[in-house]
């Protein structure tokens, strides 16, 4: 009976390891901007900031890790070696989440991406969980052979693969599912003006360009946008104050004086099309050449037609499309590249509702503007 019970809590071990870890790595590798963006936060935070860099390759590399492993885990393949690697990988989580959990240097890990938010608390309470999972599987598994099969050797490879073809794809185009509050949609008119009580809210974080001192503002505050005088650090979260703050609450256009147009774009009872850039340098020949043909049937339809960056207006009051000219307004960075993960692109509204987002190199394949 004993024996039986043993063997009852290696498999419910075993297949929660494998579901859990399955998850963490799909919704990685949908959305590997966005699991680039949590290592630079990690990075910023311990001020390990020479691997910046690395951080979207390590996106990759992370997703098709945790999705390889746990499917192999579920299917009972090479049960050894992804035995000792989910153990080493949770005594590595373990402390660290009790360590983020106390300091607070991030307040998301950031384990599930976007499709599940954990405090830290919660983060460290399972993986409290899980790592005691992570021994009985270990133990479990301890006498049998390193070498696997070239079966269970082809399928590790395949799965890693796939999880690794899934990133790619979503890097180059959009996540194949947006977890995220910019979905198709999504009605900013309402959800911006909308109150919801929550323990968060966002601020920027900027220093004195003069003095080198830290300051915070209110995303939606002017203020920061003084360019002669601060310096944009990060965009975060933070559980200091508790307020009342709307369900999109970092969504906020300003033009070159500083104030807000938000109200009047999301009042616009017509279409808006945003041309997003999160550094004018990334935008390519063959994107300029596009998006030069679909702004000037955008206008000749009536559209109003804008420039969204974080980048300086005095710097770029306008960018240049061929023959065409689009007025810049600013965004925060975080919140440009939550709307929209791609480096250039497009996001549409319709009277304050979100109804197209495009990667640039999707546009490219289009003969004409569609129709909204």
């Amino acid at each position: 009976m004993e024996t039986k019970h043993k063997k009852i809590a290696v498999e419910i071990s075993r297949v929660v390891l494998g579901l859990v870890f399955i998850f963490s790595g799909f919704v990685k590798a949908v959305d590997p901007w966005g699991s680039a963006y949590k290592i630079l936060d990690y990075l910023l935070a311990f001020e390990i900031m020479d691997l910046n860099a690395a951080a979207l390759p390590l996106s990759f590399l992370q997703a098709a890790v945790e999705f390889g492993v746990g499917v192999c885990l579920l299917l009972g393949i090479y049960r050894r070696f992804n035995s000792v690697l989910v153990l080493l990988i949770m005594l590595f989580m373990t402390p660290l989440t009790l360590y983020l959990a106390i300091t607070n240097p991030v307040t998301d890990c950031g384990c599930f991406g976007d499709a599940i938010k954990l405090t830290n608390w919660e983060t460290f309470i399972k993986n409290m969980v899980l790592l005691p999972m992570s021994f009985v599987v270990f133990w479990s598994s301890r006498k049998l052979p390193w070498k696997p099969t070239w079966r269970d050797g082809g399928f590790m490879l395949l799965f890693g693969t796939i999880a690794f073809g899934i990133g790619v794809y979503s890097y180059r185009h959009l996540p194949l599912i947006d977890f995220l509050p910019y979905k198709i949609g999504t009605d900013l008119g309402t959800a911006v003006h909308t109150p919801a009580r929550g323990e968060l809210e966002t601020v920027v974080v900027v220093r004195n360009i003069e003095t080198g001192e830290l300051a915070e503002f209110d995303i939606n505050d002017p203020e920061w946008y003084d360019e002669g005088r601060w310096e944009w650090v990060e965009t975060r979260n933070t559980a200091l104050r508790t307020r009342i703050h709307p369900s999109v609450r970092d969504f906020a256009i300003m033009d070159a004086e500083g104030r807000s147009i938000t109200d009047e774009v999301l009042a616009d009872p017509g279409m808006v099309y945003m041309i997003a850039i999160s550094r004018v340098k990334d935008l390519s020949p063959r994107c300029e050449r596009w998006l030069e043909t679909a702004v000037r049937e955008a206008v000749g339809r009536g559209y109003r037609v804008m420039c969204l960056t974080s980048e300086p207006l005095s710097k770029y009051p306008e960018i240049a499309l061929g023959t065409q000219r689009v007025r810049c307004y600013n965004m925060d960075a975080t919140t440009l590249k939550t709307m929209l993960r791609a480096k250039v692109g497009v996001v549409v509204l319709r009277g304050g509702v979100i109804v197209d987002k495009e990667n640039c190199r999707d546009l490219l394949d289009r003969r004409e503007l569609p129709e909204y």
